[in-house]
């Protein structure tokens, strides 16, 4: 295969920890051309989507790669588009799915669909399962949060569009900055946030659990907060623990597996608290090096045959 992997800055990414870098390693092991490019390098010249990009030698060291040559090529022109890059969700992240729309109208096959990752917020997608989500709302209301905080007395609230863990606050009927700590998150009333009911399971670990093209990857990297911290991202100070999944972990990554394939979404990572689902990420999900190195089983791997079979 020829695949494209549209990731932030190579010299930034780290190759002991980073899942993208994994992908590329098991893509160059298997004999398959990897190329990368940056989403501002993505271009439509004459209605054709293409992207200024390099191709890459591979390695396994912490030297991880060689730019081998650079040049346009058409998007259409590679088996698949692997869009990577990291949120936040933003103009510029948002301009670049819709050019890959334009690199999938011209038949190139890009994962996750353009679509999906524009109509799906990470935190917002889970409640298209309510079975699964602890008390939740979703408000721009400092009056409404404020009745949501008095009914559950411990909450966490969070922006919509951040990730590892920015701008995720604890709150307690007993903190005095919890007026100015909504007031900032909402910008004034101007902007929803999410409020959920505080989970005490996160002490034993907010889970990661994978999904690739329907298939459920049968570990969880559980990412366990620091002392003192409500936090288990690992760009948080968590640290990792893989673990098999419980049957609930089970029950939730089995129904939100058909929902994800049917659209479009080739990979996503849940986050779940307890037996609470609290996010679903698909954008960059992440903890493929984590979940080898503790277990053997080796994720990239299995992400590069699902892509083979596609």
């Amino acid at each position: 295969m020829k695949l494209l992997f549209v990731v932030d800055p190579l010299a930034g990414l780290k190759p002991r920890k980073d899942s993208s870098v994994a992908m590329m390693r098991a893509a160059a092991a298997r004999g398959h051309a990897v190329f990368a490019a940056e989403a501002r390098q993505l271009q439509v010249a004459d209605g054709v989507a293409g992207a200024a990009c390099s191709a890459l030698e591979v390695r396994r060291d912490d030297d991880w790669f060689r730019v081998a040559q650079a040049g346009t090529q058409a998007l259409a022109d590679f088996d698949a588009v692997l869009m990577r890059t990291d949120p936040p969700v933003d103009t510029d992240y948002l301009l670049a799915t819709q050019l890959l729309g334009v690199a999938e109208h011209n038949g190139a096959r890009v994962l996750n669909r353009p679509a999906a990752l524009r109509d799906f917020n990470e935190k917002l997608a889970i409640l298209e399962f309510p079975q699964f989500v602890a008390p939740t709302l979703v408000s721009a209301d400092a009056s409404g949060i404020g009745n949501f905080l008095a009914d559950h007395r411990d909450i966490i609230v969070k922006p919509l569009t951040e990730m590892g863990g920015s701008g995720i606050f604890r709150l307690t009927l007993a903190d005095p900055n919890r007026n100015a700590i909504v007031e900032t998150l909402t910008r004034r009333g101007q902007r929803p946030i999410m409020a959920q009911r505080y989970l005490p399971a996160i002490s034993e670990g907010d889970k990661r659990i994978l999904l690739i093209d329907g298939e459920v990857v049968p570990w969880a990297l559980a990412r366990i907060p620091l002392p003192g911290e409500t936090r288990g991202n690992l760009a948080a100070g968590g640290t990792a623990r893989a673990q098999p999944l419980s049957a609930r972990d089970r029950e939730i990554a089995e129904t939100v597996a058909p929902w994800a394939q049917a659209n479009g979404i080739f990979l996503a990572g849940l986050d779940v608290i307890g037996d609470c689902l609290t996010e679903i990420n698909v954008t960059s999900p992440t903890g493929f090096q984590e979940i080898a190195a503790q277990t053997g089983h080796d994720v990239a791997a299995q992400f590069i045959a699902a892509l083979k079979r596609r």
